[in-house]
């Protein structure tokens, strides 16, 4: 019934300036709309609905995430746009984690602190 819907993604802000800065001018999703409910922005051809909470805490675990090819590069082109990536203890300093499966993850956070990753799967590489 929905396998062939597309999605909608939800986040949440204290400032829908900072979190549009920095979707739209830094990650380069395109612009819908915003009014009193929320921002709304296109990502992929699916939607990112932000809505605006005044005592909003961001969870500690990974709340959207992008399937991309050839992670390093997707990595270089975030940080031209400021963009650090998120180092935890398990990484050694890298900033691009490989499971064993072969599979890689880079994570990074919004303004609010809402954690996002950009990953590159081992079986999509292998075919």
């Amino acid at each position: 019934m929905l396998a062939s819907a597309k999605m909608i993604g939800f986040l949440f802000t204290t400032d829908y300036e900072k979190t549009k800065e920095f979707f739209v001018d830094k990650l380069g999703f395109q612009f819908v709309s915003q009014d009193q409910y929320g921002l709304v922005m296109r990502c992929g051809g699916n939607i990112i609905r932000v809505a605006r909470l005044p005592n909003f805490t961001p969870l500690q675990a990974t709340v959207l995430g992008w399937e991309v090819s050839e992670i390093e590069k997707v990595v270089d082109r975030l940080k031209e746009h400021g963009i650090v990536p998120e180092k935890y203890p398990f990484m050694k300093d890298a900033e691009v984690f490989t499971f064993p499966t072969g599979d890689k993850v880079c994570w990074f956070k919004d303004p609010e602190g809402n954690i996002l990753s950009v990953s590159e799967h081992a079986w999509k590489v292998r075919g």
